[in-house]
């Protein structure tokens, strides 16, 4: 018997538009367009964690999936699945998640986690569901001779998407010859490891050229350029920035950015701050969270800890890739620490998201870890976006 497809049965109106299903649904995800990011304003916030502070990383996965890694002394991460409304807890495997940093792979949506410290790195190739067991992790060393010492407390990685080096991972993390102790301190320096082979292999970029500097982010910008903001904690001023021209293997052009601050003005320990570029074609629309005030106050020693006046978190707007900052807004007025960014998926709950995950509350800085998810159209606060882009 011969059988004849299901089109040829249909008149010609209702086969054609079984022919536009059938296509819509086998075409990629688009790129996400501004108007993601527009529409009603909305602001909605969370508690993750109670009696936790330090670093953490935000990634969205391919399903749209959105993963916190607590990234401290714990291979615990919080998902959400309905674009950050209401939050799970998890694990990943193993000592690879502990005192780490992760980075989403866009071209196959492969997760990676990895820890310096023990030399670890994990894999999920489920969204995050499961995790391969941890494996050696031990990338190339520097121009100096130094691997990375931790990837903690740094912004995720990226996925390159223009130029010659599309498709590479690129990592922020930081080197610490001698360890933390306050007479080190001025030699730490930031850095970076990339991999062009999905994450098979890692080398180390060269060093971040200012001393006296970590926990960072790395954004790419449509011309293929990359941005890199690092604090810095051995004299008082704003964020430092280093540009890279070859996808993260060198960086260049040191300067402190005149609007951005690097904790509380004052002081010169510096704040852990976030930085995301939003996944858009046509426009260079970054966003960058910290403390924002000038209740800053000096340690008595040179690089010394002080962290009592960090307060008034903070999210600012850039529409021109960073060169100027016209516009932020609060988040949250009280006591806060670190930050991170992240942001949603093309398609999915958390589409058009915005995701501020943050230490403090109305407890103090360092007593809980919050969540806040909101859109372009709430930083933006009653402000028409077309006086700010072309």
């Amino acid at each position: 018997m011969n059988f004849r497809p299901l089109s040829a049965l249909l008149p010609t109106a209702p086969r054609l538009g079984l022919l536009l299903l059938t296509f819509l649904w086998l075409a990629p995800v688009l790129p996400a367009a501004l108007e993601d990011f527009l529409g009603p304003a909305f602001f909605h916030t969370t508690e993750l964690w109670s009696g936790e502070t330090g670093g953490r990383s935000i990634v969205a996965a391919f399903n749209g999936d959105v993963l916190v890694i607590k990234g401290g002394a714990s291979s615990e991460y919080k998902r959400s699945t309905n674009g950050g409304l209401t939050w799970s807890t998890a694990n990943a495997s193993g000592d690879a998640a502990r005192f780490s940093n992760a980075v989403l792979n866009e071209t196959n949506g492969q997760i990676f986690v990895m820890n310096s410290a023990n030399h670890r790195i994990s894999r999920s190739t489920n969204n995050g569901v499961t995790w391969t067991s941890s494996v050696e992790f031990r990338p190339s060393p520097d121009r100096f001779g130094y691997r990375p010492s931790t990837f903690s407390s740094m912004q995720a990685g990226i996925t390159l998407r223009y130029g010659a080096h599309a498709g590479r991972l690129v990592v922020p993390t930081r080197v610490q010859p001698g360890g933390n102790d306050l007479d080190r301190r001025g030699y730490h320096y930031s850095s970076a490891v990339y991999s062009d082979d999905g994450g098979q292999t890692w080398q180390t970029s060269h060093p971040f050229p200012v001393f006296g500097t970590g926990e960072a982010a790395i954004v790419e910008l449509r011309d293929g350029r990359l941005l890199y903001n690092s604090r810095e904690h051995m004299s008082i001023g704003n964020r430092y920035i280093a540009t890279s021209y070859d996808g993260g293997v060198t960086w260049v052009d040191p300067y402190r950015d005149p609007v951005l601050p690097d904790g509380p003005r004052g002081t010169s320990y510096g704040n852990m701050g976030g930085l995301i570029r939003l996944p858009l074609d046509d426009y260079d629309i970054l966003l960058y969270s910290n403390v924002d005030t000038d209740a800053g106050e000096l340690d008595s020693r040179i690089g010394g800890t002080h962290t009592r006046t960090r307060e008034n978190m903070t999210v600012w707007v850039s529409f021109d890739g960073g060169d100027t900052w016209p516009l932020k807004r609060s988040v949250f007025a009280g006591p806060a620490a670190y930050s991170n960014l992240g942001v949603g998926r093309k398609g999915t709950a958390s589409e058009g998201h915005i995701f501020l995950n943050y230490d403090g509350g109305p407890d103090g800085r360092n007593t809980a870890a919050q969540i806040a998810v909101f859109n372009l159209t709430w930083l933006l606060d009653g402000a028409d976006i077309n006086d700010f882009i072309d």
